[in-house]
C-alpha cells in the first residue's frame, strides 16, 4: 500500500516535450549547473527546469584552468550525485572533451555510458557540423541530445581568448547554417554562449527548438549560468554576463573566521552542544 499521502500533487517531471512545449508558448527555461547532492537538491526544489552537470565541474570543482581535463569517470560521477537529488528537473550531462570529437561510435558508447550510469535524460556535445555524425548516431539511439555553439570552451585553445564569438558575418552565418544543422539531425535544444544578442535572437527565432543563452543577450528561450558563479562563490571571475545573486564568498569566508575563533577561545562547544 503506498504512504503516499492522496492530497500531496504528483511531481511533473521536465522531459524534451516539455521544453519544446515552453518555447511555443513564451514561456522562459531556467537552466543552472549542479555538480553534487546537496546542492542539486536544492537548485531542483527551488524549481530550475534543467540542471546542467557542467563539465565547467574541471573548473569549479578540481581548480583546473580550463574543461578540458575533465574525464568521462568523473563527469558519470558528478552525475550520479546530481541525480539523486532531483525529483523535477531534467539532468543534462556535458560530455567532456575527448569522448565524442574522434568518431560517431566513440561518441555513442561515451552516451550510453553517462546515461545508463548515471540516470540522467540526456548529454550535451559542442560543435555543429563537425559532429554531425556523432549527434545523429546518439540521437538515433534514443538519447535526447542538447547542442552547443558559440564559444564552446573545449576549443579554447583554438580560438586562444574567451572573448565573444561571430561578431563577423562570416562566423555568423557560419553558426546559424550549424544551429539549423543540429535541429535537423535531432537535438532538442541549443546552447549559445557569449555571441551578440541580435545573432542569438535571430537563432531563437529561426529554430523550432529552445534556445539557452549564457552572455548571449536577452532573447534566447532561457538562460544558463554556472551556480558557483551566480552565487558569488569565484571572487575572481566576474564575465559582464554573470549575474551575482549573492557573495556567498564572503559570507562563507566570515561564517568560518567565527568559528575558528569559537574553536581557539573554547566558546564552542557550549555545554548546551555538548552530551
Amino acid at each position: 500500500m503506498s504512504t503516499q499521502s492522496s492530497s500531496t500533487p504528483p511531481v511533473r517531471r521536465v522531459t524534451t516535450r516539455t521544453v519544446v512545449d515552453m518555447k511555443a508558448r513564451g514561456e522562459k527555461i531556467a537552466v543552472l549547473t549542479a555538480y553534487d547532492y546537496t546542492m542539486a537538491r536544492l537548485v531542483d526544489a527551488a524549481g530550475v527546469d534543467i540542471i546542467l552537470v557542467g563539465d565547467s565541474a574541471s573548473n569549479v570543482m578540481a581548480g583546473h584552468e580550463t574543461t578540458l581535463p575533465i574525464t568521462l569517470d568523473q563527469m558519470i560521477y558528478h552525475a550520479q550525485c546530481v541525480v539523486r537529488g532531483v525529483r523535477r528537473a531534467m539532468v543534462i550531462v556535458d560530455m567532456p572533451f575527448g569522448t565524442y570529437q574522434g568518431n560517431s561510435r566513440e561518441a555513442l558508447a561515451s552516451a550510453i555510458r553517462i546515461m545508463k550510469e548515471t540516470g540522467a535524460h540526456g548529454v550535451k556535445l559542442e560543435g555543429g557540423e563537425v559532429i554531425l555524425d556523432a549527434v545523429k548516431r546518439i540521437v538515433d539511439a534514443g538519447i535526447p541530445v542538447m547542442g552547443h555553439l558559440g564559444l564552446t570552451p573545449q576549443s579554447i585553445y583554438k580560438f586562444g581568448t574567451y572573448q565573444v564569438r561571430a561578431r563577423e558575418e562570416k562566423e555568423a552565418e557560419q553558426l546559424r547554417r550549424d544551429a539549423g544543422l543540429l535541429q535537423e539531425a535531432g537535438c532538442f535544444a541549443l546552447v549559445l554562449e557569449k555571441i551578440p544578442a541580435q545573432l542569438a535572437r535571430e537563432v531563437t527565432d529561426m529554430l523550432t527548438i529552445p534556445t539557452i543563452g549564457i552572455g548571449a543577450g536577452p532573447h534566447c528561450d532561457g538562460q544558463v549560468l554556472v551556480l558557483h558563479d551566480m552565487l558569488g562563490l569565484n571572487r575572481e571571475f566576474r564575465p559582464r554576463f554573470v549575474r551575482r545573486y549573492l557573495e556567498l564568498d564572503e559570507l562563507i569566508q566570515d561564517a568560518v573566521r567565527r568559528y575558528v575563533s569559537d574553536v581557539k577561545t573554547g566558546q564552542f562547544p557550549s555545554q548546551a552542544e555538548s552530551y
